[in-house]
């Protein structure tokens, strides 16, 4: 609003005093576009008089002439002109914000920031983001991958709309979904055992067994699902990550029990995934800050991702 500031400064008038009605603007522009206050109604869609009463609200705004009379066609004053660009840029404005708002009701606009563990951002997530987001052609996403005790960081302190995690336990900020996978065992190609349906720990008495950190809870269900059967949980390797266990047992070292969506990943790869009983469950946590529902597009996208763990969950 440049030409304005000058007016201001001109005639000595504050911001205050110096208003103009959205409607006188619109009329400005079209008689500048038309050169005819019948045009300027029609395009207005409102009375002659009507406009007229809109044009010389806003010469009576400006304090100058808006427009003068030239062989009978309505055209601009040197001030006028002057004044054009600046008013049109305003109208302008007014309609990207208005369509802006429009998509962002909409879900076509706006901006979702992600929290996850690291095999997400590399497996899984991809796909949906990919599906969620060609439905929404206005939205940008930051996803950022990190270990579970620093996405809750992220989330408390609103760095982040959402995250994906597992291990999660209450915390008095954060609010969640939790999301029960079925575990799976996984061998390699060609293992003798793959003609069976169904793996038990029996069947794993001879393994060297690649499982999750000790302290996972994941861990704590697979070394009582052993000790339960009166059997030792013959640990090789622990890893962090269930596709790091995928990736040694393709080689065709070891074998694994670990969620059912990891093992998916790796169906086309040559590994051998079947059934273990007893079940185990990977609990999945969908959080949020408590203080405050996620917004409608961080929403959806939470919904959009717990139906896509849809084919996973124990079916009972």
């Amino acid at each position: 609003m440049i030409y304005f500031e000058k007016l201001r400064r001109h005639y000595g008038r504050s911001d205050k005093s110096l208003k103009f009605q959205l409607r006188q603007l619109e009329a400005f522009n079209a008689l500048a576009q038309t050169g005819s206050i019948t045009r300027v109604a029609k395009a207005l869609k409102i009375s002659q008089p009507a406009a007229s009463r809109l044009l010389s609200d806003f010469s009576k705004s400006v304090e100058f002439e808006v427009f003068k009379r030239e062989s009978g066609q309505l055209v601009l004053t040197s001030e006028s002109k002057h004044m054009l660009p600046e008013v049109q840029r305003i109208l302008e404005g007014l309609t990207h914000l208005s369509d802006l708002k429009q998509n962002l009701s909409n879900q076509t606009a706006g901006h979702l920031r992600i929290a996850c563990l690291p095999g997400f951002a590399t497996s899984h997530l991809p796909n949906v983001l990919s599906k969620f987001l060609a439905q929404r052609p206005g939205v940008s996403v930051t996803l950022e991958p990190d270990r579970p005790e620093r996405i809750q960081e992220w989330i408390i302190g609103q760095q982040y709309d959402c995250g994906i995690t597992d291990g999660f336990s209450e915390h008095p900020a954060l609010q969640s979904t939790d999301v029960l996978i079925r575990s799976v065992c996984i061998l390699p190609p060609n293992h003798p055992l793959g003609v069976k349906t169904q793996i038990t720990p029996e069947d794993l008495i001879d393994e060297k067994i690649i499982h999750t950190r000790r302290d996972s809870q994941f861990y704590l269900q697979l070394s009582d699902a052993f000790t339960s059967h009166g059997l030792p949980l013959k640990t090789w390797i622990e890893v962090r990550q269930f596709s790091t266990a995928c990736k040694i047992i393709q080689e065709g070292q070891g074998a694994a029990i670990i969620s059912a969506l990891d093992a998916e990943q790796y169906r086309d790869k040559g590994i051998v995934i079947r059934a273990f009983k007893p079940t185990l469950m990977h609990r999945i946590s969908l959080i949020w800050r408590k203080t405050s529902q996620p917004s409608q597009l961080a929403g959806d996208f939470l919904l959009a991702f717990q139906d896509s763990l849809t084919p996973f969950i124990e079916k009972n």
